[in-house]
């Protein structure tokens, strides 16, 4: 799994980031609130730590910033705060999760561990954007028509789905989707890119994925169905 973890206490952070590295997780950093929203927007993230009390913009309101902007990614605050109050502020924000500081780096691992198996074992059956929607279940894909999609391009387009606007690495996509030891490369991925295209383009979608051969790769809503595949 791929974190963010936003601390601005400087001697935790590198505590945490450590001990998450050493169970293989990717973690990237942020010192502020402002921070975390400007790298959440940019890269995807399975999961968000947050603290709430963090300088320039505190996790809360930047939390709320990024669940106005669409993004769903589950959250975990950290705080010190143990009022009730403080809880129910910060899951009515959009957390997903919170733990009390102090906390054992056992139970925040534990906790990642849980939202791994779920992860593992869960995923909604329909996502949508703009006039676009997949069902996974039945491996489709449909706006003003429909059209059958393969078990990798399902994969690929939800993903495209959940970092929509983000201009996404060719190692970002196949390690988030298909992992390190893959069998899919960078060129299978841009066969599925071409598909791709080619479809949201015969279901006459609103969304379009650009990019060149190589990456980085975009999904964006252009707001008029596309009936032309992007260059």
């Amino acid at each position: 799994m791929r974190i963010l973890l936003a601390e601005d206490e400087g001697q935790l952070s590198r505590v945490l980031k450590m001990a998450m590295t050493t169970n293989n997780y990717t973690v990237d950093t942020a010192a502020n609130g402002q921070e975390a929203v400007d790298l959440a927007q940019q890269n995807p993230y399975d999961v968000m730590i947050f603290d709430i009390m963090m300088p320039v913009k505190d996790g809360i309101e930047a939390l709320k910033e990024l669940r106005a902007s669409g993004n769903h990614t589950y959250t975990i605050m950290l705080t010190a705060m143990a009022e009730t109050d403080d809880k129910v502020n910060g899951l009515d924000a959009g957390a997903d999760d919170y733990i009390t500081k102090p906390f054992s780096l056992k139970e925040l691992l534990a906790r990642l561990r849980s939202l791994e198996r779920r992860q593992d074992n869960y995923s909604q059956s329909t996502y949508s954007l703009g006039d676009t929607t997949v069902d996974t279940s039945a491996q489709n894909l449909s706006s003003s028509n429909s059209i059958s999609l393969s078990k990798n391009e399902t994969q690929l387009l939800v993903f495209l789905i959940a970092n929509a606007k983000k201009e996404l690495s060719t190692t970002e996509i196949l390690t988030s989707n298909w992992g390190q030891q893959a069998q899919v490369n960078a060129a299978d991925l841009w066969i599925y890119i071409c598909y791709l295209r080619q479809k949201l383009a015969a279901v006459k979608s609103s969304l379009q994925i650009k990019g060149a051969e190589g990456g980085p790769y975009q999904l964006i809503e252009t707001g008029e169905s596309n009936d032309s595949t992007p260059a």
